[in-house]
């Protein structure tokens, strides 16, 4: 009897053992798929559509932070180091990213400059715009590329492109499936496009005034739209004065009843023009980065676009179609 009681105790303790080994492999053994990271919001949600369930992609960034002035930090880097793709959008964009790569000791890691074949429109002296100490915040470089290629649904298709070549030659074996999503993808943008197209030809106002940075260049540009912004393309460029009291006039003359302002950044100077003005404030998103509470609702860069289009169709005084 006792060795029978014996033996169920040992029984019992090999189970438990043999249990507890395995619930630690669970825990330190990696999860199965390629690893993907990207810089900004549209390459990791264009990413992660095109991946579906082949591929864990995660975003540089962290949620709300502004990615004009962001620095990555070593355990960002590691992050970098230990995938198989890292997605960024240019080095106009990115300016810290070919110092990475330059600096990173790795044989698996594929880099993809998802913006390599987009069309960039250059930043003129206006887009700029010089300081509040009257500098030009650009001077150390006088060709300096608008870096917001995604609000260009055909630069987007350009980008969803460059990603897929990328999955495909991290991950052949997954290739048709990265095709089809990435097909299904181009289409959604043409569309989104086309429906641009359509509710914009009717708008009673064709300036798009913003009392922001200079992010919507190219969507205004695609969509024959006048663009002026308060600030230049660097989202912590200071607006002089005179731009601010310069911005206040063409409000006041051009008829419109908004000034829009830009998601994620302080809307206070807008809202403080827009009062001197006498007109309303609406929010777009520039969708460089996005809140917690949009990841948290599983947000999508269609999402933030169709969104800017029911702004845009408001503040524009557009008429439905």
């Amino acid at each position: 009897m006792k060795f029978k009681i014996a033996g169920v105790i040992m029984y019992i303790l090999c189970c438990t053992v043999l249990l507890v080994a395995g619930c630690k492999r669970a825990e330190v053994e990696p999860v199965a798929g390629l690893k993907v990271v990207t810089t900004l919001f549209p390459l990791y949600d264009f990413a992660r559509t095109i991946a579906g369930d082949k591929a864990q992609v995660t975003m540089l960034l962290p949620p709300g932070v502004e990615p004009h002035t962001f620095e990555p930090k070593p355990e960002e880097m590691i992050r970098i180091s230990r995938a198989g793709l890292f997605i960024y959008t240019s080095r106009y964009m990115e300016p810290w990213a070919d110092k990475i790569i330059s600096g990173l000791d790795s044989k698996t890691l594929r880099v993809i400059n998802a913006g390599e074949k987009a069309s960039y429109r250059k930043a003129s002296e206006r887009d700029q715009h010089k300081g509040s100490k009257g500098s030009d915040e650009h001077s150390h470089d006088r060709k300096v590329m608008d870096p917001h290629i995604w609000l260009d649904f055909s630069n987007a298709s350009q980008m969803v492109d460059a990603i897929l070549e990328g999955f495909v030659a991290a991950d052949p074996a997954n290739s048709a499936l990265y095709r089809l999503n990435a097909d299904t993808l181009k289409t959604r943008l043409t569309a989104l496009d086309q429906r641009y197209q359509n509710r914009l030809k009717t708008c009673f106002t064709r300036k798009l005034l913003h009392g922001g940075h200079y992010t919507f260049a190219y969507l205004a540009d695609r969509y024959n739209l006048d663009y002026r912004a308060l600030s230049g393309i660097s989202s912590d460029s200071e607006p002089s004065a005179e731009r601010m009291i310069a911005l206040v006039r063409e409000i006041k003359l051009s008829g419109a009843t908004y000034l829009f302002a830009e998601e994620l950044l302080s809307p206070r100077l807008t809202e403080t023009l827009a009062k001197e003005a006498g007109v309303g404030v609406l929010m777009l998103h520039g969708a460089h980065n996005v809140s917690r509470d949009d990841i948290s609702r599983s947000v999508t860069y269609f999402d933030l676009m169709e969104h800017n289009l029911e702004q845009l169709q408001k503040g524009l005084s557009c008429r439905s179609r």
